[in-house]
Formats: C-alpha cells, structure tokens, sequence
C-alpha cells in the first residue's frame, strides 16, 4: 500500500459489483474494505475474527443468530457494529448501499461456516482496488 490519500467516493464509483469487496487500504494485518451491496447475503460465521461494519450509505440490517434467539440489528448510514467471532450472521441491503468493513487479511467474505453460496455473492477474500489517478480536483490547476 502506497501512503496516498484515497477518496472512499473515487473508489466505490470504480466498480459496480454488489457484495464484491474492494480492498482500499492495509492497517497491520487487517484489510480495510469497500462493498455495495443489496438484497440478501449469505448466514455464515467467522470462527476466528471479529467482523467490523461502517454503514457509508444507504441501510445494512444484519440478521444474527444468538443463544437467545434471532434478532435483527438496523445500519442506517453512519452507523458501526461489530459481529463478535462465533456469530452466525446474515447482512441484508433493503437499498443500494455502500459499508466499508475491516477484517485480517486474507478472510473470506462467507466465513468459514456458511449455507450455500448464491451467485450474486462473491466468495473472496477481497479484490485490488483500481487504482486508476484520481481526478486533479485542486483549485488553480
């Protein structure tokens, strides 16, 4: 990774796949990403990592399966949550959204337990951003 700002908007409108995330950055050993999504993920755990949310646009609900019971948390944009490691859990988009998650490096997107995989989703464990320049958006050049 490059030490150079990047503009979270120049890169979500770099590509169009939902639940395909873009890795924007590296903090340690975590990948910092991107993702639009909509409509249902996939129910799955991650055994070994806590899983960051921050909603950028839009609403994420993720759906969790917990000892007592099943519940549904509501992500408008703004918001953050964390998935404790070991949690089943589902993100669903009612709308075109935008998050961006942190997670180590190398973690895949449907854990390491999880229902079937449909096809809108992408099992990855992130793609290159794009790094295309960014427009030169200073006043006076």
């Amino acid at each position: 990774m490059t030490p150079e700002p990047v503009s979270l908007a120049h890169a979500l409108a770099s590509f169009s796949d939902h639940w395909s995330p873009r890795i924007v950055t590296a903090v340690n050993d975590y990948d910092v990403r991107i993702a639009k999504v909509e409509g249902e993920h996939v129910w799955h755990v991650h055994d070994h990592t806590d899983e960051f949310f921050l909603v950028l646009d839009g609403e994420l609900r993720i759906g969790l399966r917990e000892p007592a019971g099943e519940r549904t948390v509501v992500l408008p944009a703004g918001s953050v949550l964390t998935v404790p490691r070991g949690t089943e859990h589902r993100p669903y988009a009612p709308v075109p959204t935008a998050i961006l998650m942190f997670e180590p490096t190398g973690t895949l997107t449907v854990g390491d337990r999880h229902d079937e995989v449909p096809d809108h989703v992408d099992a990855t464990t992130g793609h290159a951003l794009d790094r295309a320049p960014e427009p030169d958006d200073t006043l006076g050049s």
